[in-house]
């Protein structure tokens, strides 16, 4: 822990300034994510200077550094846009929407499958964004309005970012911070994390018709939960890695055998309720539905989930592939308060190989082929599909840039440190353990990863556990973990990610309303379930 910064009220409160600043911007006012992101970036950048005695080198340093974690991002925004755009241009979705029809007319049922489980399966296999930008498109494909249907996958693949992607947040944890009771901070992890699995569930359902949404999905939620957050919380004690996957591949087995249920096959006066869904009137004029069977029009997705299930969930190949890593070099630097950042031989490495913008690359690509081999695109599609990416894609880059370079100078210079031991100072163990929460929501906010929150906060958390009496890492970590994973629903890049997907410049922040809903009851949920673990515990 660094003794040097200064960790008084004038520094934690400016140092907090950017994060603000940027919900603010974003939420309230309503500007754009590259503004709102390249405002608060700056902000960052004076601040770190003029009251955190970074110098140049310094915050070069973290500028470099938020550059190339967006640019690992958008290496999934970028194929993400193009399988959408492909997908879009040949009126598949369209299939799609009039083929599930036929085998079931709930669309609560089917925005959860989709939404909930789909996200969450592909969190478990994929992640990196990939759960937010192939579901809202699909979500869009069968009827839902573009808004909500960036919010459903954002609030229902939370849970499974710290163990999905074959436990990439736990391994990177314990390579952060020595944990001796590894069992059980694996086990706290596993119930605190059962908490926004089943906050998720039950708000789409109150997203779809409020009280009569939940009354209608309430066995359904239940069934999967038990599934989702009860087999991770077992796993975790068998094998960490496979401790979402394995959960979240079993619940897609279950959607079987609920739709046979007569309550989620058949269509319910819900549907006619519902604000969520589009008119037939309003479906986009000129796109008929294509003569095609379902299958045909799901083809590209089923590429992308099986060379995601191959490709890394098979642990051979995963490993053999994931050897080809790519990463800059940076110099170690330092402010003229002593807060020192290490020199990187190779900083934050992608593996090109198991990155799922590679499969996603792949998917869209076979999308063009197929669509076109099944005579769905005009003469001019091709123009026409590169025209929508780049409309979507400048953006998004514009954006998701601003936020982590805004992120990494704010690292780089202290701000962060300071922010989490201003934290530290003036609580006691149980509170802290309840903050501890809020610190991995913070850390996810700002870095759109689970992974990356514990790999910041982590070190952090095991000093301050050794210098408090009565403090126990393993209550810390879990607490860390839990918020980290529902930050995701709120982090600006993986909002940025879904809105340009699904197509909505300009309304970021009517995404953000309801994910910050979430993120606030899942919170408070978690903060309290940590403080009741560290007093049985």
């Amino acid at each position: 822990m660094d003794n040097n910064l200064p960790v008084d009220l004038l520094h934690w409160s400016v140092a907090i300034l950017p994060l603000a600043l940027l919900l603010i911007l974003l939420v309230v006012v309503k500007w754009s994510g590259p503004v709102s992101g390249w405002i608060a970036m700056a902000t960052a950048t004076v601040i770190a200077f003029i009251l955190f005695q970074a110098p140049l080198d310094n915050i070069a340093v973290g500028f470099g550094k938020g550059l190339w974690e967006a640019f690992f991002i958008l290496l999934v925004v970028w194929p993400a846009l193009l399988l959408y755009q492909t997908t879009k241009e040949s009126g598949a979705f369209e299939a799609i929407r009039e083929g599930i029809q036929e085998h079931s007319q709930n669309y609560l049922f089917l925005i959860l499958a989709f939404g909930w489980v789909f996200a969450s399966f592909l969190q478990g296999i994929a992640g990196f964004g990939a759960p937010i930008a192939v579901v809202a498109p699909l979500l869009i494909g069968i009827g839902v309005k573009p808004v909500t249907a960036v919010v459903i996958p954002l609030i229902g693949h939370a849970w499974a970012n710290m163990f999905g992607t074959l436990a990439v947040g736990w391994i990177a944890t314990v390579n952060a911070v020595e944990i001796q009771e590894q069992a059980l901070t694996l086990l706290y992890t596993g119930i605190l994390l059962w908490i926004p699995n089943i906050v998720g569930g039950l708000m789409i359902c109150w997203l779809f018709a409020r009280w009569k949404g939940v009354k209608q999905g309430f066995v359904a939620v239940i069934i999967i939960s038990l599934i989702h957050g009860g087999g991770q919380l077992a796993l975790t004690q068998v094998n960490a890695t496979l401790s979402n996957f394995i959960p979240a591949t079993v619940a897609l087995g279950a959607l079987y055998l609920l739709a046979r249920r007569k309550a989620y096959k058949e269509k319910t006066e819900l549907e006619d309720e519902t604000d969520i869904l589009e008119d037939s009137e309003d479906k986009e004029e000129g796109v008929e539905t294509p003569n095609i069977s379902l299958h045909k029009a799901f083809m590209p997705y089923y590429v992308l989930t099986v060379l995601s299930i191959v490709m890394l969930g098979i642990p051979f190949i995963h490993d053999t592939l994931e050897q080809l890593e790519v990463g800059p070099p940076f110099p170690a630097v330092e402010t003229g308060y002593g807060h020192e950042v290490e020199a990187e031989e190779s900083y934050s490495p992608i593996a090109p190989l198991t990155h799922p913008g590679l499969y996603l690359l792949i998917s869209a690509a076979f999308a063009y082929i197929w669509y076109r081999k099944l005579n769905l695109y005009e003469s001019d599609s091709r123009k026409t599909i590169f025209k929508g990416l780049k409309d979507n894609a400048v953006g998004a880059s514009l954006a998701i840039s601003g936020f982590l370079t805004m992120t990494e100078i704010m690292e780089s210079s202290g701000q962060t440190t300071v922010l989490a031991l201003g934290i530290a100072e003036v609580s006691p163990p149980p509170v802290y353990v309840g903050l501890a929460t809020i610190i991995g929501l913070i850390g996810s906010f700002m870095t759109s990863s689970n992974t990356s929150s514990n790999v910041l906060f982590s070190p952090l958390h095991g000093s301050v556990v050794q210098s408090m009496d009565g403090l126990s890492l393993p209550h810390v970590i879990a607490a860390q973990s839990a918020g980290g994973a529902i930050g995701n629903a709120i982090s600006p890049a993986n909002v940025i990610l879904g809105t340009s997907t699904a197509g909505l410049k300009g309304k970021d922040s009517e995404v953000f309303k309801p994910t910050l809903v979430f993120s606030i009851i899942s919170g408070v949920l978690v903060a309290a379930a940590a403080v009741l673990l560290h007093f049985l515990g």
